[in-house]
């Protein structure tokens, strides 16, 4: 035998392997943790203080690990701000930052803890995916000094990062993520000079992972979809719930289905910041879900997931849409507000209908049938064609069936929990000028219809039967991101003055415990 037929045996061989250890299933895990949050104080602590709150929320995780690990998980994800908590400073949060390399020096912190210097938190978290053979994400943050060579250097003489770190079953790291998009507020933090696009390989597919507000732009959440093409994405968050359009499980669901990716969410269970709704969600429908507003418990979830989701059909989201006339309301139409979107709306008036709204560009139709029309109740069909500028600048096109709060036309678009409205049937569409939509269906006590809804090739949200609970909102979520850059995003006026206010008004909300 010639060493080239060697060669070939041998790559035949390491294929069939490699075939064979591949599975075609794999058992997900992820974990809204109930955190403990540092003494409120913007003086920074010891790194042995910070030690000890990190440690103790490592306790409650790890209780978690272990209860996934015995129950055959695969892959666990933790929360963002899961291990040392929020409100802090640039300053307070030093002591709990580590030093974490590029995976690609190949370290397995469990068997070398001091290779790059003190790194407790990285070797805790190794000794835990390796003890119990899984894999960990966890968000943890990282320092990286700098100096004047640097000018983009911060003025303390480093770069401060929200990372999410991913470890092996063998406890070795993997993946390092450097968030890219912060929220408002997130100052102790710095960007990326350029978005990370960061995925590993494993027996059960292709992973990519990204934080929290990330999931509202382009970069690196899209183009890990569409160019790196993953199976499914990791995703810690601290997810304040803002409805009726952006609760936890409602958006990160409906991404997952958009996207046609699974989508692994561990949100922070904090509910006096709003702060809960976590899931594993398949392309097709979500598999596992919790929203809880009314304990301070957290929650593991598991939930088998094909390890390649089949390819999800093609939808043209203008096609239905843009074959429908746009009659002319006169002056039903009206005016009202979610999130600091001017919307435009048109009451529902019959226990069965079909109605059109338009904003600019974007129309949008309805079909529906209601179980009856109550006195009590009101809905909308909304339409939204926008730049939205508050806490960042993304543009938006937005078809929505929502109950209104009260009877009062004015308080449509407000928050609202809870509904008696029962629907038949419903078939919400719009003419979008994007391939990103994500198909959203909230019920009473903020809880999704799996199974209970579909899209159509032809860009139709549509029920598949009547819903199970009565509904919050039904809601087509467009996302234009090559409109996001306007140069006069930021000028204007009302938008500086909003930012101002969710500044001011955010750490409020937090020290009331609203």
């Amino acid at each position: 035998m010639t060493m080239s037929q060697l060669l070939g045996h041998v790559a035949i061989l390491f294929f069939c392997v490699l075939k064979a250890s591949s599975l075609h299933t794999f058992t997900a895990a992820v974990y809204e943790h109930a955190v403990i949050l540092p003494n409120a104080t913007l003086i920074p602590v010891s790194h042995e203080e910070a030690l000890l709150l990190i440690n103790q929320n490592l306790d409650l995780l790890e209780g978690a690990i272990t209860s996934a690990s015995k129950q055959g998980a695969h892959i666990i994800v933790t929360p963002e701000d899961g291990i040392y908590g929020f409100n802090f400073s640039r300053e307070s949060i030093y002591p709990y930052l580590e030093d974490i390399p590029d995976p690609q020096v190949n370290w397995i912190p469990c068997n070398n803890p001091n290779r790059f210097g003190r790194t407790p938190v990285q070797e805790r978290l190794s000794c835990l995916a390796k003890d119990n053979s899984i894999y960990i994400v966890a968000n943890i943050g990282d320092k990286k000094p700098c100096n004047t060579s640097d000018p983009h250097c911060p003025p303390d003489g480093r770069y401060q990062y929200n990372t999410d770190v991913v470890f092996d079953s063998e406890g070795k790291l993997v993946a390092r993520y450097h968030k890219q998009n912060l929220f408002l507020g997130e100052d102790e933090f710095n960007a990326p000079k350029e978005p990370e696009v960061v995925t590993f390989n494993t027996t059960f597919g292709k992973f990519g992972i990204f934080t929290c507000f990330d999931i509202l732009f382009h970069d690196p959440a899209v183009t890990l979809v569409k160019d790196f093409h993953v199976d499914t994405i990791l995703f810690p968050t601290a997810w304040m719930n803002v409805l009726p359009h952006l609760s936890a499980i409602e958006f990160h669901s409906a991404w997952a289905m958009g996207m046609g990716v699974n989508f692994l969410a561990s949100n922070l269970h904090y509910p006096s910041k709003k702060m809960t709704g976590s899931g594993i969600y398949a392309p097709d429908s979500p598999r596992a879900f919790h929203y809880d507003m009314k304990t301070e418990e957290g929650k593991l979830l598991l939930s088998q997931l094909a390890s390649h989701p089949h390819p999800t059909a093609v939808v043209n989201w203008t096609s239905y849409a843009s074959g429908i006339e746009a009659p002319s309301m006169g002056n039903q139409e009206f005016k009202g507000t979610i999130f600091f979107d001017e919307f435009t709306f048109l009451e529902l008036k019959g226990v069965a209908g079909n109605y059109t709204v338009c904003q600019k560009d974007l129309c949008c139709h309805l079909s529906y049938r209601m179980s009856e029309k109550r006195s009590d109740e009101v809905y909308v069909l909304g339409a939204f064609d926008g730049l939205h500028t508050v806490e960042g600048s993304y543009y938006l096109q937005i078809c929505t069936l929502l109950k209104c709060k009260t009877t009062d036309l004015h308080t449509c678009g407000d928050s609202v929990e809870t509904a008696s409205t029962r629907f038949e049937m419903f078939s919400l569409s719009g003419t979008f000028e994007t391939q990103y939509v994500f198909p959203e269906v909230l019920l009473s006590e903020i809880q999704l219809a799996p199974g209970e809804f579909q899209v159509s090739s032809d860009g139709r949200l549509c029920s598949q039967k009547p819903l199970s609970g009565p509904i919050l909102t039904v809601t087509l979520f467009g996302r234009l991101y090559e409109k996001d850059s306007s140069p006069n995003a930021f000028s204007d006026p009302m938008a500086q003055v909003l930012r101002v206010m969710l500044i001011v008004v955010i750490p409020i909300v937090y020290s009331l415990g609203w």
